[in-house]
């Protein structure tokens, strides 16, 4: 039905049966659709008022507030397996120890604040949490751990590219990703760095 970007990781009958449109056929229709709950879940996100954003309920209701006008399984771990990703059955236990890394490294300043915002979203991506949205919610969230826990400025992810579609931009940000599944996060931390 869809055709994927590289790194997109494609959604089975059961899961596409949860798109609310059902008049959507091409990828082009549901990316636009989708942008346009992002930006509903920003708007959202800005006026969250609340101090701490590192709780397995926050991560759900962010999913929830970009993806939800689109997908009925908007907001809950995904219960399928995929090409990326742990098993299901492991989602809520490798998220509670990725959460318990993060408050550590921030509590013993590990790292710059934005290599914490980096690895935090790579591993966000590696769980895989989601069925559809897995990049873009760990970005914001990413960025909503630096300018709502960190003080510190957004990740600049884009540079003015599209990383939904195919170009250098997103090969770059995959194959950063991958690199960093091995242990290492030059490419990633440079990446974020705009280098």
């Amino acid at each position: 039905m869809f055709e994927y970007p590289i790194g997109a990781t494609p959604l089975d009958p059961d899961e596409l049966d949860g798109l609310k449109f059902p008049h959507v056929t091409t990828r082009g229709e549901l990316d636009h659709l989708e942008q346009a709950n992002i930006v509903e879940g920003l708007k959202w996100l800005d006026r969250y008022a609340g101090a701490d954003i590192l709780t397995e309920k926050f991560i759900l209701i962010l999913h929830q507030k970009l993806f939800g006008q689109i997908w009925n399984w908007a907001g809950q771990f995904r219960r399928t397996e995929k090409n990326i990703g742990v098993e299901p059955s492991q989602i809520a236990i490798q998220l509670r120890v990725l959460l318990d890394d993060v408050q550590y490294w921030i509590d013993n300043k590990t790292f710059p604040s934005e290599e914490i915002a980096l690895r935090f979203h790579h591993r966000l991506v590696k769980i895989h949490l989601f069925a559809n949205g897995n990049g873009r919610h760990a970005r914001i969230m990413a960025d909503a751990l630096l300018t709502k826990m960190l003080g510190s400025q957004v990740i600049d992810w884009t540079r003015g590219s599209d990383l939904q579609s195919i170009g250098t931009r997103r090969a770059e940000y995959i194959r950063a990703l991958r690199a960093a599944d091995g242990g290492d996060y030059s490419l990633l931390l440079n990446f974020g760095r705009g280098e």
